[in-house]
């Protein structure tokens, strides 16, 4: 096969198919902990795959704590076994009454969510929030959610007056994208200063036992060089050809592709494909998805179920043929199916569900 990630039995995958290899997952995981040093500093994010298996991969892996960004991630978590969740987000309104029953549904494992606001902790004050934390959100730049560090000493003070259960800090610097690692240690370093500068007056007020969540997958090896810091990478368990592209130096590796096949062909030099909008991640404005085996290709049209692209190679290509594309954008590419068709020796061995890509609606 002249391909790593091409499946000797794709007559039994209907495309477009999201496809997962669970050895370059595993092999994810362990340049993680390499980096971290120990599974216990990490708190991997579960947005980029919403996958049990890869949870429990993790967890095998002594990993055990955990972040995640919606109410249904947070039950999959329960789910498989996590034994402490962070919401990296605001629970606000009817939302705190559901991550409660999640917190009841499963007491082995402890919840948290953001705060950075005075009415979030009202409202927390006034429902029945026992054993969940909540953590100060610090905005190190990126105009998100957060409040500057300047306020948080504020916030931790209202917070002890209404005795509500302080967790940590988070401080999420999703802004930096520097390729040149050098420069990207230097931003890194500059925008966690404020946040560095409450750790002291926060031990004065209620002792060293609380956490420092930082950093995502671009930074958290940056962050791995403090040992106080604790780590939140998560597109690190699938990679994507955007980071594989703008991020050489970090030692992840592809481990998702998509499987599409050639439906049409319009023009000599045009082949249309069965991966629309549906099917990848389509946020950015340059292409969504790269294909190895036609590298100089240029997509024409993109819509909800087809892609043309264009090729001096098409001719190649007969109609039924299979072409594999790696995402620029995993994370929402992988929101927009329900199954992974799972990759081991080049076989497809299962199906694994994309458990947490909806959402609850109601309590």
């Amino acid at each position: 096969m002249d391909y790593w990630f091409e499946v000797n039995n794709a007559d039994k995958i209907l495309s477009p198919a999201l496809l997962f290899y669970p050895d370059r997952i595993k092999a994810n995981i362990t340049s993680m902990l390499n980096i971290a040093g120990s599974p216990l500093r990490l708190r991997p994010h579960v947005k980029t795959y919403k996958c049990k298996e890869i949870i429990q991969m993790q967890i095998e892996a002594g990993i055990s704590k955990f972040k995640c960004a919606t109410l249904a991630e947070a039950y999959l978590l329960g789910e498989a076994g996590a034994s402490d969740v962070l919401i990296a987000y605001p629970i606000i309104g009817p939302n705190q009454a559901k991550l409660i029953e999640i917190n009841r549904q499963f007491p082995g494992t402890k919840f948290g969510c953001l705060v950075d606001h005075p009415a979030h902790l009202i409202e927390w004050q006034n429902s029945p929030h026992k054993g969940i934390s909540l953590y100060i959100d610090l905005d190190p730049g990126m105009g998100r959610t957060g409040i500057q560090p300047t306020s948080a000493m504020n916030m931790l003070d209202q917070m002890i007056a209404l005795k509500l259960p302080f967790g940590g800090l988070h401080v999420y610097d999703g802004q930096i994208h520097t390729s040149d690692p050098e420069e990207r240690k230097k931003e890194t370093e500059k925008s966690f200063t404020l946040a560095q500068s409450l750790i002291v007056p926060v031990q004065k007020k209620i002792g060293s036992d609380f956490e420092i969540a930082c950093g995502g997958s671009i930074t958290f090896p940056i962050h791995a060089l403090y040992p106080e810091r604790t780590l939140s990478p998560g597109t690190t368990l699938l990679w994507d050809y955007g980071y594989q592209s703008n991020f050489p130096d970090l030692p992840f590796e592809i481990a998702a592709t998509l499987l599409t096949r050639v439906i049409s062909k319009p023009e000599k030099n045009r082949l249309c494909l069965d991966l629309g909008h549906k099917a990848v991640g389509s946020e950015m404005k340059g292409a969504p998805v790269f294909f190895p085996q036609l590298p100089l290709a240029n997509i024409i049209i993109h819509s909800e179920e087809h892609l043309v692209i264009e090729t001096d190679q098409a001719p190649a290509y007969q109609i039924g043929d299979i072409l594999y594309g790696i995402p620029v954008h995993i994370c929402p590419t992988v929101a927009l199916h329900e199954k992974a068709a799972v990759i081991v020796d080049n076989l497809c061995t299962d199906f694994w569900n994309i458990i947490a890509r909806k959402r609850f609606y109601q309590c």
